[in-house]
């Protein structure tokens, strides 16, 4: 059973943070890509940001370059995303997802969590 689950999601302030984790279970993902995508109301699901498994390489949505920084712990098959000066514009449902062979698009990820919400206020 692989399973991924997201947490960390709630409402706060523009210009205030948080940091999304996202567990892994029933496979450690050794080898595997691991991104964040987000889903506002009424929009498609967009790329965030990807990480590779040894985190020697990352990239990063332009909307969100400067403030979002993707990080991973292998040994707790763990996957972040630091939030920091958040904006309206970043309220959605973020995902996390794993693939063996992706990037930045979503139909490349093998494994999906069911999301978690992130409001920012004005």
């Amino acid at each position: 059973q692989v399973q991924l689950v997201e947490s960390g999601g709630g409402l706060v302030q523009t210009g205030g943070s948080l940091r999304l984790s996202c567990a892994a279970s029933g496979r450690s993902f050794s080898g595997y890509v691991m991104g964040w995508f987000r889903q506002a109301p009424g929009k498609e699901r967009e790329f965030v940001a990807v990480v590779n498994w040894s985190s020697d390489n990352t990239y990063y949505a332009d909307s969100v370059k400067g403030r979002f920084t993707i990080s991973r712990d292998n040994a707790k098959n763990t996957v972040y995303l630091q939030m920091n000066s958040l904006k309206p514009e970043d309220t959605a449902v973020y995902y996390c997802a794993a693939g063996q062979v992706a990037w930045t698009t979503r139909r490349n990820y093998d494994y999906w969590g069911q999301g978690t919400q992130v409001t920012v206020s004005s």
